[in-house]
């Protein structure tokens, strides 16, 4: 692993030993890759993934627009999909990634489609 990887999976640790998520409060988990943005509602009580959206679905990937749009699209998916759950607060895990640009865009896609941060 590189010096950069070890130092987001440090900050991810400590950020997780703060939060975690149960089935009324699920955890928003954010993966972002170098072309794609990935988003999962997570109960840590019982380790299950209760809802996830990418950037990779068909509705988003047709959108021809700059990455940090498609993020903000991913969270607005993610809110939708937690409406249909019944979920309308989460907890939200950056993934030792800093709160600006693509994380910040789903962040602010999740508020716009409904949850509370």
């Amino acid at each position: 692993m590189n010096n950069k990887s070890t130092a987001r999976q440090k900050i991810r640790y400590r950020i997780r030993k703060k939060i975690s998520g149960v089935a009324s409060k699920p955890r928003l988990s954010v993966f972002r890759s170098n072309s794609d943005i990935y988003a999962q509602l997570i109960d840590d009580s019982n380790g299950v993934t209760l809802a996830a959206a990418s950037s990779r679905q068909k509705d988003i990937q047709a959108q021809k627009a700059p990455k940090t749009e498609k993020s903000k699209l991913v969270g607005a998916a993610i809110a939708a999909k937690a409406k249909e759950l019944g979920i309308s607060a989460v907890v939200f895990d950056r993934g030792g990634y800093i709160y600006h640009g693509r994380v910040k865009a789903v962040a602010e896609g999740a508020r716009e489609g409904g949850l509370v941060f």
